[in-house]
């Protein structure tokens, strides 16, 4: 070789190169295993409270009477009975009505009651006024032997001043020839 610096130089550079190539790895390091830590008992959460109440229904028959009145006649809580022409006895039908409305009448105790006796336009107003006052009567004492109590109970007659309709033919005289149900106070406490 030309140059023995060269030399040299080139040797340390190649004895350099061969200890750094050649270094050791170093291990890894793995953390002591650590002791097991027991989990901490976690208590399940409360239940969740109750939902608030329901506003209640309100109980339609607790309003004002024109209301309570309506809403048990469009329900059939209480209903009509009819009559025959001049007659103040009561129909097979008007018996088994007057049990529906006794029904209601023993559940509501709070509820006085006016029954209407009503009449067609034929005969003469005085008549018609008298039959009126026995079909009620007659409504009345059948509730009562039903077990409403007879002093919840009062009756009016309006012969034939009140229709229901005007036409003069039977079907229309039919619906006229009634005892009509109106329900008139509440008793104190019922």
């Amino acid at each position: 070789m030309r140059n023995p610096r060269t030399l040299y130089f080139v040797l340390a550079f190649a004895v350099v190169f061969a200890f750094t190539g050649c270094a050791k790895k170093k291990a890894p390091v793995t953390p002591p295993e650590a002791a097991p830590v027991a989990a901490p008992v976690v208590e399940p959460p409360p239940p969740p409270p109750p939902p608030p109440p329901a506003d209640p229904v309100p109980d339609p028959l607790a309003a004002d009477l024109v209301e309570a009145h309506a809403y048990a006649y469009k329900t059939g809580l209480l209903g009509d009975v009819y009559f025959d022409f001049d007659r103040s006895e009561l129909r097979d039908d008007a018996r088994a009505r007057l049990a529906k409305n006794a029904d209601f009448l023993r559940q509501r105790t709070e509820f006085t009651v006016t029954i209407e006796g009503h009449c067609d336009e034929r005969g003469t107003n005085e008549y018609n006024l008298a039959l009126g006052e026995r079909r009620a009567q007659a409504a009345k004492a059948y509730l009562v032997s039903l077990g409403v109590a007879e002093s919840r109970l009062r009756t009016a007659s309006y012969g034939e001043e009140r229709p229901v309709c005007r036409e003069a033919n039977e079907s229309c005289w039919q619906q006229n020839r009634r005892g009509h149900f109106l329900l008139t106070g509440r008793v104190p406490g019922g």
